[in-house]
């Protein structure tokens, strides 16, 4: 070998003369590449291991993770998608640079490597186990002890963390979980964790734990406000999508909200591959958004008045393409698959008319199963009315008849529908029809034809859905009215004209935008597409946006269509194989059913916000109804959870474990007999409901599990109302009770709580706020060190996760982690010697069952006002009995337990029988055989198996699967449809064949499109197959027709503007310097979101290094602050402080505070609460929308994250100044 020479030597060398060339402009060189080594070993590995990311990014990208020496050297994008075909893009390359950099985390400071307890309650805890006999009485003497327990929970946010040992914290999560359960009830333990499809057996390790438990699962798109509920309200389906290669089909896009380039960058090629074919790109954005700049068009509209903009399209629309000029494809269209030619009744009050409900069979004295779900249309063959096939009385009394065959159900006569009466009217008569604007409710007096008929001895109008349509959007058809004359009529609701006052888009932008959308819709057979984001979500109204906007695709027969309809994007709704994974999530293998809880309900009440309501109900009701049926808000809820509308844990006063005792020892023994003690101990009021005492501490939810979530800085609306009453530690909530609305139907206690809960668990892999004020932390496995599964809305794969390296410290993956934990809880039991128990276990009216036809007509009627009696399952909660084991909970956890062969599996209301594929799965994942209540079961102990079973029993993912559910779908709509699944009925997806390569998904009845041979995109086999949406008329619903619905103006679609919250009703704090309010908004952020979060290293240093918020140029210059000055941000919600991003593409009256900025990173402290600044959700609080909470009423009955009230938090306003003096608290 050549001897090196020494260093000495090689210093010398820079003396040699130096040969050169070309006059001076190059030199000899001489030496090794021996320097190219570094860059060589940097890209060298191993291995390569395929996985992806478990964020709520949409994205699912296939990534391959590079390892060396067990260490993750990089990560690349997989590049080997099944191709789309010769006509279309490709998926790939699908990434982003924050996927691209995520394994920074695996070796950050920021990782939690070990489980951490506050340390306060440790020395508590340890102090108690030498005190008492056994762990739940040494944690009662702490979480009982009043001094004790505030000992720790103000310590919550303020460090004073130690290193603890996975033994000892799972003993007091045990302790605490039994302890409450056992004295309180199981669901008063409470899970939140988001987005089940970014990892799906993340998701599923917790919740089938919580399951078994009889804890309660939070919803989180409800409380996200992500998905308000007008797609249920018009499909009777939430948030189902086309994949992003679709907009590759689409002839004109609108991107409505949605920013397109930032929030679905994996995406983005499809939208601009689309606009080099020669689709038309309309921007709809306040700001100048990254989406903006490759549109044709920009419609910069007024935050949250988007409504107003579809509301004139829509009229524009109406106007030259039906009534004037009725185009054949609508017409069509609308016949057979909107409820434009359903009839209508209407209601005479005070001699003037309003619309009620539907026309049903029952009203016309039509004899058959469930007549009052079965409403009427006109059929221009007989002259008469019929009843079609298709509603949802059809799907219930399953005779056959649900589909959208235009046949009478009862004649078998085919209906030709009308979708007005106008030219045969019997009368033109007035309707009213509620108005909102920002000073006043008033009442639009707008013309329609009626048929007069005689029911009962009674004289009623009826109208169609169509002709009520038409006047609600002021279409002029020469029969009177408040009408629009022009497009220039500037004073009547929903005209060009009108809205461009509203929302300062001009009126002949929208005019042009209307005749586009539409023309291009007839000219492609419906292929104009609208791209739906978050900017169009967060607003209390955001339902009635979204059904404005959708009613355009609608009304142009988009809807159905590849390359056309709705394309919502808010975060990673879809889960492909659902049945196989609901199964596991829920532990119905085992038992049921599992308490599902909405979660704005749950955190509105655990964190005391409903103390603080201002704004009385009254306020916001019609101008056609004669009042709101209360003022406050959490009165409704109230209503929802004694109706059976909405699910409400804790449910009652009393533990539902001592419920059930009870009701043995007075003699009701059945599940039934239990339901009528439960309903007899209501009505006469020795039992109550918890939401009508929230503050009673026998009602306090007691353990919070949070994983896979940021809930105490993220997503927390009302962050400050959350420490303060939640945590019951040190906030900066500036706001008092002393002077808000009092609701009538809950006990106010004059003194609120703090600090109802007594641990707070998280298990996360960063640092984050909700972290840090934990009780206890314990160390989660990235998302490249475990198995798991992920899917989206936006490609048609399921990607797995594979572990490329082991999880490095003491981190454990989410299924072990909670394996660890369910070991812990039975083995206490065990020690304990817990027997086995019964409860009593409260569920809503869920929507996709017959539950859903427990209210008919959309009446409500109030067992507790003696207005009907108490049923379980009609007029109140459904009533079940659960037993409860807890010592048997980790050998349930583990195995997939025989309800699973014995039970029926499905979604959507249709079931079939997965019997053969449990025996499939005793042979491929081998049995449990230690001596337990899981002998012989399959083992899934792994999360590997976990990942096995779940594509084992869905139909996509199981072709022979599939094929049942599509024939028992044939069963219910006498249709032919299992063609759609024959031709891949051998595949069955193994998660060794989608690591291998990406796998489209089969085409399932659970979904509604076809994958065969085509992008997927959704309502295609309801429009091809004519298989009914999920509706009272089983067609896609202009109107809705719930007294509720009536009471707040909201039957049809109109425009409702924001809500106007002030800062400070009093105590304002005193004014320094110059100020200005501004309307507060939290969109996402390019340097916050997704794979790398705000706290990261790479994301801090691409932007400001800390929290910001954006103004506009003129409004900063108004407060003398410019670029980059520290700002004070508040109201009475809270306060942020953030630098100032002062940009000119940002408009007046508006400030965006990018989510999600932890407090914890250069986060400076502010006068107004001698603190550190807050976070971007310090200045919000949630307000709950009474629509939202309707139930037990066809498509408006609950599901979970389906129907319920929203997380929403835009319409406030905040007083923002520049800050006198930044202290960074250090003295």
């Amino acid at each position: 070998m050549k001897k090196k020479s020494s260093p000495l030597w090689q210093r010398l060398n820079y003396l040699k003369p130096i040969e050169k060339y070309s006059n001076n402009h190059s030199q000899l060189q001489v030496g090794d590449r021996d320097w190219e080594n570094v860059y060589r070993r940097r890209w060298q590995h191993d291995k390569v291991i395929r996985s992806t990311h478990g964020v709520n990014c949409t994205g699912s990208c296939s990534w391959n993770i590079y390892v060396k020496d067990g260490i993750v050297t990089w990560e690349g994008q997989a590049l080997d998608y099944p191709t789309n075909g010769p006509d279309m893009p490709e998926f790939e390359p699908r990434g982003c640079p924050r996927g691209a950099s995520f394994s920074w985390y695996i070796y950050s400071p920021l990782r939690v490597k070990y489980p951490y307890i506050r340390k306060k309650l440790l020395l508590l805890w340890r102090e108690a186990l030498k005190q008492h006999k056994n762990p739940l009485e040494a944690w009662k003497s702490i979480v009982e002890n009043e001094e004790k327990a505030r000992l720790y929970k103000q310590a919550r946010g303020k460090g004073g963390l130690v290193r603890a040992d996975w033994e000892e914290v799972t003993q007091i999560i045990a302790a605490s979980t039994l302890y409450t359960s056992l004295k309180y009830g199981p669901d008063r333990n409470v899970g939140f964790t988001p987005i089940p499809a970014m990892s799906m057996i993340s998701y599923a390790a917790g919740s089938r734990f919580m399951h078994l438990l009889g804890g309660q699962m939070l919803s989180f798109y409800d409380w996200y406000a992500d998905l308000p509920p007008a797609s249920p309200q018009i499909w009777g389906d939430q948030t189902d999508v086309p994949e992003s290669s679709d907009w590759f089909n689409s002839g004109y896009i609108i991107t409505w909200g949605s920013n397109v380039p930032l929030t679905r960058t994996p995406d983005a090629h499809f939208l601009a591959e689309a606009r080099y074919k020669g689709a038309k790109v309309v921007s709809i954005s306040p700001d100048y958004a990254e989406s903006t700049k490759f549109s044709d068009d920009w419609l910069s509209v007024k935050q949250g008045t988007d409504g107003a903009v579809a509301m004139a399209m829509g009229h524009v629309i109406l106007n030259e393409f039906y009534d004037k000029n009725l185009t054949p494809y609508f017409n069509d269209y609308a016949k057979k698959y909107t409820d434009f030619p359903f009839s209508v009744r209407l209601k005479e009050e005070n001699g003037r008319f309003v619309p009620d409900r539907y026309l049903h069979a029952k009203d016309l004295g039509i004899e058959s199963e469930h007549n009052e779900w079965k409403p009427a249309m006109f059929n221009l063959n007989t002259n008469g009315f019929s009843i079609p096939q298709g509603t949802m009385g059809s799907r219930w009394d399953k005779k056959g008849k649900w589909n959208l065959k235009l046949i009478d159900e009862n004649t078998n006569e085919k209906i030709e529908p009308t979708l007005t009466f106008l030219g045969m009217e019997d009368d033109i008569v007035h309707v009213d029809l509620p108005y909102f604007d920002a000073e006043k409710r008033e009442v639009l007096s707008r013309a329609v034809p009626v048929k007069i008929l005689q029911l009962n001895g009674k004289k009623e109008y009826v109208t169609t859905v169509y002709d009520l349509m038409l006047a609600n959007y002021g279409i002029d058809r020469g029969i009177g009215g408040e009408v629009a004359s022009s497009y220039a009529d500037e004073n009547v609701p929903f005209s060009p004209a009108w809205q461009e006052k509203i929302t300062g888009v001009d009126r002949h932008l929208v005019i042009k935008i209307a005749r586009e959308f539409a023309q291009n819709a007839i000219d492609t057979n419906g292929r104009s597409m609208i791209i739906m984001g978050a900017g169009i979500n967060h607003w209390y109204n955001s339902d009635t946006i979204y059904r404005a906007i959708i009613n355009l695709i609608l009304m142009v027969g988009a809807q159905g269509v590849n390359g056309g309809g709705w394309a919502h994007y808010v975060g990673q709704e879809k889960l492909r194989p659902v049945e196989g994974w609901a199964m596991i999530q829920s532990a119905k293998d085992w038992s049921g059913p599992p308490r599902l809880q909405n979660g704005t309900s749950f955190f509105y009440f655990a964190t005391g916000q409903w103390r603080y309501e201002e704004t009385d109900l009254s306020e916001l009701k019609a101008s056609t109804a004669d009042n709101s049926r209360y003022k406050h808000p959490a009165d409704y809820n109230v209503l929802a959870a004694r109706l059976g509308w909405l699910p409400s844990y804790p449910t009652f006063n009393k533990n539902g474990i001592d419920i059930y005792k009870e009701a043995v020892e007075e003699g009701y023994k059945t599940p039934e007999e239990v339901g009528k003690y439960v309903a007899k101990q209501l009505k006469e009021k020795k039992l109550h409901f918890a939401i009508e005492d929230p503050d009673d501490p026998a009602n306090f939810p007691r353990t919070l599990f949070v994983w896979r979530a940021n809930l105490i800085s993220s997503s927390g609306k009302g962050h400050e109302y959350f420490l303060k009453h939640l945590l019951g530690t040190t906030h900066g909530l500036l706001n008092s009770d002393e002077d808000s609305l009092r609701p009538e139907e809950i006990k106010w206690r004059e003194k609120a709580p703090e600090g109802k809960v007594d641990l707070l668990v998280n298990l996360d892999f960063r640092m984050a706020g909700t972290a840090l004020y934990s009780d206890i932390i314990l160390p989660a496995a990235t998302w490249y060190e475990k198995y798991d599964l992920s899917s989206t809305d936006m490609h048609p794969f399921i990607h797995p996760f594979n572990p490329a390296i082991s999880s490095p410290w003491e981190a454990k993956s989410d299924w072990e982690a909670f394996k660890t934990i369910a070991k812990a809880v039975s083995n206490l039991a065990e020690e304990l010697e817990i027997d086995a128990v019964k409860e009593v276990v409260a569920t809503p009216l869920n929507h996709d069952t017959p539950a859903e036809l427990a209210q008919p007509f959309g009446e409500v009627k109030d067992w507790s006002k003696g207005e009907c009696e108490p049923i379980p399952g009609k007029t109140m909660p459904q009533i079940h009995v659960v037993e409860r084991d807890f010592k048997q909970i980790y050998d349930k956890m583990t195995a997939l337990g025989p309800k699973a062969a014995t039970d029926p599996s499905g979604a959507n209301g249709i079931s079939w029988k997965v019997d053969e594929e449990y025996e499939l799965a005793k042979q491929i994942l081998g049995t449990v055989n230690n001596g337990t209540i899981a002998d012989g079961c399959p083992d899934i102990s792994s999360a590997k198996n976990a990942c096995e079973a779940i594509l084992m029993f869905s139909s996509t993912s199981n072709g022979k699967v599939a094929v049942k559910a599509w024939e028992t779908l044939e069963k219910q709509t006498d249709l032919e449809l299992k063609d759609l699944a024959t031709g891949r009925k051998q595949e069955l997806f193994t998660f060794e064949n989608i690591t291998a390569q990406p796998k489209t998904v089969l085409t399932s009845p659970v979904f509604s499109g076809d994958n065969n041979g085509r992008r997927y995109s959704p309502f295609t086999t309801n429009v091809e197959r004519l298989i009914p949406f999920r509706t009272i008329t089983g067609r896609q619903s202009y109107f809705v027709d719930h007294e509720i619905m009536k009471e707040f103006g909201e039957q049809l679609a109109t425009f409702k503007p924001i809500l106007n919250q002030q800062p400070f009703k009093s105590n304002r704090p005193e004014k320094e310097g110059k100020e200005i309010t501004l309307n507060y908004l939290t969109p996402h952020n390019k340097w916050s979101i997704h794979s790398m979060y705000f706290d990261s290293q790479p994301m801090l240093t691409l932007f400001r290094g800390g929290p910001t918020i954006w103004l506009n140029k003129d409004d900063a210059a108004e407060i003398d602050v410019e670029d980059n000055d520290w700002i004070e941000c508040f109201n009475k919600n809270g306060v942020v402080v953030a630098r100032a991003v002062v940009s000119h593409r940002i408009p007046k009256t508006m400030a965006f505070m990018h989510h999600a900025q932890d407090r914890h990173i250069h986060t400076p402290g502010t006068s107004l609460t001698k603190n550190r600044g807050g976070t971007h959700n310090s200045p919000t609080k949630i307000h709950m929308k009474p629509t939202h909470m309707i139930g037990g009423y066809g498509q408006l009955s609950y599901g979970f994250n389906y129907y319920g009230p929203t997380g929403n938090q835009r319409d406030l306003n905040v007083v923002i100044r520049k800050l006198k003096e930044v202290d960074w608290l250090e003295d």
